[in-house]
């Protein structure tokens, strides 16, 4: 099933539970979020779309493999809910070979994400050791079974008249033992939005938005210097939002939010609003 959501002139909101087909990221493997596309051109990228959960296990992250969706339309609002299986595990290989089995290495793997994410002053040198790596050894990212199929149920609510999406996270059936966080992201291109901003006035653009960094503020915001559009978030009590962006190669393409909440949270929304900048 394709579905088109519209949002206002030129922008639309696109959804599908078929495999995607042009595998230029690793991401492709994963099932998508919203993605958005304006005057018939994909603003994804790399990146995994509006409303995608994401699941920690300590430093093991889980992502989402497959996809049930189900639509209902009535004047100017459409609701699609979205069953997401957490079936895949992010893993390295060579190409054309078998990923590799180490446990060491996947260890030190996540640790160095972690730290990446976690320490501003050391993402520059960690990166270029992360890529270098990569290139050393042939290395690509690949997605593999997890071995555990946890479901986690989405709504999403498009108001065209508002221009506006309501995302709906249903968490009741995960595992608490298992499960140590719930990530949403809320990702586009990393090179259509290239602009952040804030409620608080802070305005950052390129590199300098970081990768992984808290919001403080109200509302934040990521916009398009091209396309002159934006999309905006607010934070939610329960929750920490995060932003960031990263444009590597071939390999990472994506700007964005996520919100990070503990699974005992039974339900959690958020509105994210769309604009036309001057």
């Amino acid at each position: 099933m394709d579905i088109n959501l519209p949002i206002f002139q030129d922008l639309t909101l696109t959804i599908s539970d078929k495999p995607n087909e042009r595998k230029v990221y690793p991401s492709a493997r994963l099932q998508k979020g919203l993605m958005l596309n304006y005057r018939g051109l994909d603003l994804a990228e790399e990146a995994v779309g509006f409303g995608l959960p994401v699941l920690k296990q300590g430093l093991q992250t889980i992502f989402p493999g497959n996809i049930e969706l189900e639509l209902m339309h009535r004047d100017s609002i459409w609701v699609v809910t979205a069953i997401y299986t957490m079936n895949l595990m992010e893993k390295i290989a060579r190409p054309g070979t078998a990923s590799l089995k180490s446990k060491y290495l996947y260890t030190a793997k996540n640790y160095l994400a972690a730290l990446i994410r976690q320490f501003p002053p050391a993402r520059t040198p960690l990166t270029a050791l992360s890529s270098g790596l990569r290139r050393l050894f042939g290395w690509e990212t690949t997605y593999e079974d997890a071995g555990v199929r946890d479901e986690v149920r989405m709504v999403f609510t498009v108001n065209q008249s508002l221009g506006s999406l309501l995302v709906e996270a249903d968490t009741a059936a995960l595992p608490r033992q298992a499960v140590t966080e719930v990530i949403v992201m809320n990702e586009q291109g990393a090179q259509p939005f290239d602009q952040y901003r804030d409620s608080s006035g802070t305005c950052l653009s390129g590199k300098k938005i970081g990768c992984w960094d808290e919001v403080a503020a109200e509302e934040a915001s990521f916009a398009s210097s091209t396309h002159r559009i934006a999309f905006s978030l607010h934070r939610v009590a329960g929750a920490r939002l995060f932003r960031g962006r990263e444009l590597i190669g071939s390999r990472l393409a994506w700007a964005g939010f996520g919100y990070s909440f503990p699974p005992t949270a039974r339900g959690f929304s958020y509105t994210v609003r769309f604009e036309k900048l001057p």
